[in-house]
C-alpha cells in the first residue's frame, strides 16, 4: 500500500502480483515488461517477506513500520499456487525453484487448516515462538469460506499430480460441508479452534466463483 507503512501478499496487494503474471500469460507471454515486473516482484518477495519457521513451514510475512511481522494471512496461500503457474519462464532457470516455493507455501497453509479443531484454516496465522500456523487473536480465528489454500492445492496438483494435494482439497471440502453448510446455502465460522462453531450468517460470493470452483476442478 501506498499511503500505509505495510507491504504483503495478502490483503492490500496480493491482487497486483497475480495480475502481472496473468497478464503476461493472457498476452501468450508476449507482454514482457509485465514478465519483469512479475520476477522482480517475486525475487523481493523472496528476499524481503519470505522466512522458514523453527519447525521448518515456509511463510510469507508482513512488512510493517520497518520490521517483518511473522504472520501469514489466509489471503497470502494463494501465492503457493502463483508461484507454481509463473515457474515456467523464470529467470536464471529456476522454475524447478518456484515449484518447490510453491509446494513448501502449500504445506504451510495446509498446517493453518490441520492445526484446528475444524480443520478449516483461520484468517490469519503466526510463527512466534512455540506457536507455529496458528491463529493468537481471537479477531483472526474465523473462516469466512475463502479460496487461497484450495486454490493453490488446485494448482500444485495440475502441475504435480502429487495426490496429497487432492487429498487436502477433500479434507477441506468435507470441513466445509460437515461445518459451514446450513439450511439456507454456506455460511462462515467464527472460531476454528471452536469444536462447537458459531456461524456468521453470511455466504460470501467468493465461495461460489471460487471455493467451489477450484474444488470443482480439482476433481473433474
Amino acid at each position: 500500500s501506498f499511503v500505509i507503512d505495510h507491504t504483503s501478499v495478502g490483503g492490500l496487494g496480493d491482487s497486483f502480483y497475480e495480475y502481472l503474471l496473468k497478464a503476461w500469460l493472457m498476452s501468450d507471454k508476449t507482454d514482457h515488461e509485465a514478465r519483469k515486473m512479475y520476477d522482480d516482484a517475486v525475487e523481493a518477495i523472496e528476499k524481503h517477506l519470505i522466512k522458514k519457521s523453527r519447525g521448518g513451514l515456509v511463510f510469507i510475512g508482513e512488512w510493517k513500520n520497518g520490521h517483518l511481522e511473522k504472520k501469514m494471512g489466509h489471503l497470502a496461500c494463494f501465492a503457493g499456487g502463483m508461484f507454481a503457474l509463473g515457474a515456467d519462464g523464470s529467470r536464471m532457470d529456476k522454475a524447478g525453484h518456484y515449484l518447490e516455493l510453491g509446494a513448501e507455501i502449500a504445506r504451510t497453509c495446509h498446517e493453518s487448516y490441520d492445526r484446528t479443531a475444524l480443520k478449516l484454516g483461520p484468517e490469519s496465522f503466526k510463527f512466534d515462538g512455540a506457536v507455529e500456523a496458528v491463529a493468537v487473536r481471537q479477531a483472526e480465528k474465523y473462516y469466512i469460506l475463502r479460496p487461497e489454500v484450495i486454490e493453490t492445492y488446485w494448482y500444485l496438483w495440475r502441475f504435480t499430480h502429487d495426490p496429497r494435494y487432492r487429498q487436502w482439497g477433500w479434507e477441506a471440502a468435507l470441513a466445509i460441508e460437515k461445518y459451514c453448510r446450513v439450511s439456507g446455502g454456506f455460511s462462515g465460522v467464527k472460531d476454528v479452534y471452536s469444536s462447537t462453531p458459531t456461524h456468521d450468517d453470511v455466504q460470501q460470493s467468493f465461495f461460489l466463483a471460487e471455493t467451489l470452483k477450484y474444488l470443482s476442478l480439482k476433481f473433474s
